[in-house]
């Protein structure tokens, strides 16, 4: 097998466990600890901080959890990779330096920098890049002064130069998710960079990484079978031919299986065949995912291409204001109870919101008509506004608790007024790859050197097409006969996630006869009119054989998306959930073939 490289990861979000970087540094021996922090809605939030202290705009938590545990990395050697820098990376490093004085040590520093285009925006525009919004071609011209920022999601290039340099913390700023792990590997591993499939090998696994206990037993469809408490981390032993085994320390709760990772790979991958960063394009199509003993689970078959010859940006643009407000409401008739205090609501308003949005908690908030039609004996009423003006909004804000003795009965206000803040859209853009030069630092002590990277390694190609979905073959014959009306869940489990405004929502069969039945059945138009209420655009359908399950790309599902949405799930999160209450009528030879909350 020759070398393998433990790549361990302890945070899928900012705001994740905060003891779960201390239980993955002194659990099972592992060369690097991944942490990654950002998201659209996260560097947005990050940006604010900046605006009202330029000291801050980075991941303060990280350098919170790190700090107690410095001589300990030292001793055991453990690198660290995080993208907890945010929009201000440099202050990140400055704070770890700090804390590396309090505590002794002298680890070398690496800080990644060159995603933050902001100061540059304008010599961009005027040089004829449009940074269009990729999902209906507007340019951003004419909303310029309105943008707040826009970063370059760099790839795992520069983590290996700064490794490569030494370090042995390194703080980036937006990188992709998977890069702070394939950037260890090829660093590591020696692998080239136009080895497309280990590339995309270490991709996959940073992919599984990334998340955290995503991987390793949280937010599984079959959730009673994992151990609640003290739940593992990922784990991730990667050879160097690019096949990984994830498992997690020995006596952690959770659990590792073949339905924990298949979840996690289809966790927002949109078009599995052609998984998209900087270093390769990813096609997931032909993974194999096998249980080869408790807690251990075995990953091949990725396949790469070269990577296209433009990075993704993330532009934030100020959209207005927006507030949200809460009432609690009791039975009985508490449906009709919500329709009156939001009639009531929005009389009183008498203006029109860009938008508005009232709902009742409890009450198919989160999947509209595809919830069941339940009443239930109690819930929260939800109104929020979003419009251009603030008076507008502060006036609702003002409005809300006025209603709490003139309302229906069983009315408690609970949250205090709603507070009025500003409203960020997420803009999705693109910018040739060579206008985007990354940047390394290394600091050891009071030594800093700094190096301008070129925009990609050498020899780096671009712009290949993925291999056709017909290479993958077509599977069982679905047997005739009798057949069961069940809700999709007996025979497959799901997750679902954001991308801006779409969701994502993967579907795993729970045996092959089960893929061959959903394969055959469960169509995109079916799911988008499951969805109806929400789903605004079309539904795309992909394929992924390997791990017999489908991938569902709904466009313009979010309400806008997590930085702008009004919806209670802004994030498609509870998705895959409503996914799997679709009922089918299934063969009785499909259902016979696959044991309900089979593990594969």
């Amino acid at each position: 097998m020759g070398k393998v490289v433990r790549v361990a990861n302890a945070s899928g979000y900012w705001g994740d466990d905060p003891e779960a970087l201390a239980r993955q540094v002194r659990g099972d021996p592992v060369d690097y600890v991944t942490l990654d922090f950002l998201a659209e809605i996260t560097m947005v939030i990050l940006e604010r901080q900046r605006a009202r202290n330029p000291n801050l705009g980075y991941a303060y938590d990280f350098v919170q959890m790190l700090s107690p545990l410095l001589p300990v990395l030292v001793e055991r050697g453990i690198r660290v990779v995080a993208n907890a820098g945010g929009v201000n990376v440099t202050a990140c490093r400055d704070r770890i330096a700090e804390a590396c004085r309090a505590q002794g040590v002298t680890p070398a520093l690496g800080v990644v920098c060159g995603d933050d285009l902001l100061p540059r925006l304008d010599e961009l525009l005027a040089a004829g890049v449009p940074l269009a919004h990729l999902d209906d071609g507007r340019p951003l011209g004419p909303i310029r002064d309105r943008v707040v920022a826009a970063n370059a999601y760099l790839g795992a290039w520069p983590i290996a130069e700064a490794l490569g340099a030494g370090a042995e913390i390194v703080v980036t700023g937006r990188t992709t998710d998977a890069a702070l792990t394939l950037g260890p590997l090829v660093h590591e591993l020696g692998w080239a960079w136009d080895d497309w499939d280990r590339l995309a090998a270490g991709t996959v696994a940073g992919h599984v990484l990334e998340c955290g206990a995503q991987a390793t037993g949280g937010n599984l469809t079959d959730w009673r079978r994992v151990t609640p408490l003290d739940v593992g981390y990922p784990i991730a032993d990667v050879a160097s031919d690019g096949g990984f085994v994830v498992r997690k320390s020995a006596g952690t709760g959770g659990r590792v299986s073949r339905a924990t990772v298949t979840e996690q790979l289809l966790y927002e991958i949109a078009n599995p065949g052609a998984y998209l960063t900087p270093d390769v394009s990813a096609d997931f199509r032909a993974l194999d995912v096998v249980d080869v003993g408790p807690d251990r689970v075995a990953v091949t078959g990725a396949r790469g291409t070269p990577p296209p010859d433009s990075l993704k940006v993330t532009v934030v643009v100020r959209e207005g204001w927006r507030a949200v407000g809460l009432a609690l409401l009791s039975g009985p008739d508490i449906r009709g109870k919500a329709d009156r205090l939001a009639e009531m609501l929005w009389h009183r308003l008498g203006v029109d919101f860009a938008d508005r949005r009232a709902e009742l908690i409890g009450y198919r908030s989160c999947w509209g008509s595809a919830a069941p039609d339940v009443e239930p004996n109690e819930g929260v009423f939800r109104a929020a506004v979003r419009d251009p003006d603030r008076g507008k909004v502060e006036r609702f804000a003002h409005t809300l608790l006025g209603f709490a003795l003139q309302g229906p009965p069983g009315l408690g206000v609970f949250g205090g007024r709603p507070e009025v803040q500003e409203a960020y859209a997420y803009w999705p853009a693109l910018v040739p790859r060579e206008l985007v030069r990354p940047r390394i630092e290394i600091l050891r002590g009071e030594t800093r050197v700094a190096r301008e990277l070129p925009s990609g390694p050498p020899g780096i190609a671009s712009g290949s097409s993925p291999p056709s979905a017909g290479s993958f073959g077509e599977g069982l014959a679905v047997p005739d006969g009798a057949c069961r009306r069940v809700p999709l869940r007996r025979i497959a489990y799901a997750r679902s996630g954001d991308k801006g405004d779409h969701a994502n929502i993967g579907v795993a069969a729970r045996s092959p006869l089960a893929y061959a039945f959903l394969r055959r059945t469960l169509d995109a138009e079916r799911v988008r009119r499951h969805f109806a209420a929400l789903c605004q655009g079309p539904v795309e359908r992909h394929e992924l054989p390997g791990l017999r399950a489908l991938n569902f790309f709904l466009r313009h599902a979010l309400g806008g998306g997590g930085t702008l949405s009004l919806r209670v799930d802004h994030q498609g999160k509870t998705l895959g959930q409503g996914l799997l209450s679709l009922e089918l009528d299934v063969p009785e030879a499909v259902l016979a073939a696959t044991p309900p909350e089979a593990e594969g």
